[in-house]
């Protein structure tokens, strides 16, 4: 099996990675202690590798069902084959939960919408700008 690092695996950011690991670690360690950068990278490729190997379970779990995209229901079904039956019920309520979440989210409106003018309205202001930039362009400088 090639290393986390090795150029096998392009796609994974060490550095963001690593944010999160220091994040979670820090909120785990009592007050005071720390972890060496060793220990942090160590715990690094430990996650490396195990986000690889679920990754490539949930990939031959969808290739089997003639799917294209890897969902929640194929990463429940690795974790599970992969003898991690523990995280199978938080992993899909979480994926639910992000899922209820996206369906609530507000629409993200365009700045023609949240100007309430018709698309004649904002023409007629353009023009209007144009022609106020043009008669001061053609005035000069200190007039």
């Amino acid at each position: 099996m090639a290393g986390p690092w090795s150029p096998a695996k392009p796609f994974l950011d060490r550095g963001l990675l690593g944010a999160t690991v220091s994040k979670i670690t820090s909120e785990i360690l009592p007050q005071g202690e720390t972890m060496t950068k060793d220990a942090r990278d160590i715990l690094i490729d430990c996650c490396v590798e195990f986000i690889t190997l679920i990754s490539s379970e949930a990939n031959e779990i969808m290739e089997r069902e003639s799917k294209k995209t890897i969902g929640p229901e194929h990463v429940g079904k690795a974790l599970n084959d992969l003898g991690f039956p523990e995280y199978v019920e938080g992993v899909l309520a979480v994926a639910s939960e992000q899922k209820e979440q996206l369906k609530t989210r507000e629409k993200r409106t365009t700045k023609m919408e949240q100007s309430g003018m018709s698309q004649e309205e904002l023409e007629a202001a353009q023009r209007a700008l144009f022609q106020q930039a043009t008669e001061k362009y053609n005035q000069g400088p200190g007039e």
